[in-house]
């Protein structure tokens, strides 16, 4: 899981590193997550006119009405992701430009993305394959669908907002496993729902702000 992003066009270590203190300031406590956060070049997955603002902690235009999510929201989610979760399989929903990708990529031995909008996912199919992550499995197809064949998953991370929980994706999510994820349509709120032996325990997180999760493909 372990990946070294050197002669890619880095930028320097301070600016890097001034994110990751931004991030341990705003909460994020996980060392690993900070580490990884740190490592993610992600001016790559931006356009070159927004490549020095990669990063600060905005969420960024990517083109087709979807955004990059800002770095805190990202290190947040899995952080949470990670917290007592085994870490064989992910399903992540809604792959967009595969910034997210790579950071789950680091820390999950297969992460399984999936992306309504397939232009968005041959881009992020080309940015993984120029940081040569080979242990993540891009679909282009409907998040509320999930992708059954390669379930149970230990996590699932949702990087868009549905209006409603989608049954297909508690049903394959694993025993002792966890959906991280903001669902609403003018209130939007993170929560957590865990998959127990006698159901499903759902907590309710902070207030956030995601672009809605929408069906069918594009």
């Amino acid at each position: 899981m372990k990946h070294d992003f050197s002669g890619i066009g880095m930028t320097s270590a301070r600016t890097r590193g001034r994110l990751v203190e931004r991030l341990r300031q705003q909460g994020i406590r996980n060392e690993e997550v900070l580490a990884v956060m740190g490592n993610t070049p992600r001016h790559i997955f931006v356009d070159e006119a927004l490549s020095h603002r990669a990063y600060d902690d905005v969420s960024l235009p990517i083109g087709l009405g979807q955004t990059i999510s800002q770095p805190y929201i990202v290190a947040r989610m899995v952080e949470l992701a990670i917290s007592g979760a085994r870490r064989d399989k992910v399903l992540e929903i809604g792959g967009g430009c595969g910034y997210q990708t790579v950071v789950l990529a680091q820390l999950f031995k297969t992460v399984y993305s999936i992306e309504r909008i397939a232009q968005l996912m041959d881009r992020a199919r080309l940015r993984l394959r120029e940081l040569r992550i080979n242990n993540a499995r891009l679909k282009h197809g409907d998040g509320f669908i999930g992708i059954a064949e390669a379930a149970p998953f230990d996590v699932i991370v949702m990087a868009a907002a549905p209006a409603y929980v989608p049954d297909a994706l508690l049903a394959q999510l694993a025993i002792g496993g966890r959906m991280v994820f903001p669902i609403g349509t003018v209130n939007q709120e993170l929560r957590i729902i865990e998959r127990t032996e006698e159901g499903f325990v759902d907590t309710k997180l902070e207030k956030v702000r995601f672009v809605p999760m929408l069906p069918g493909l594009a």
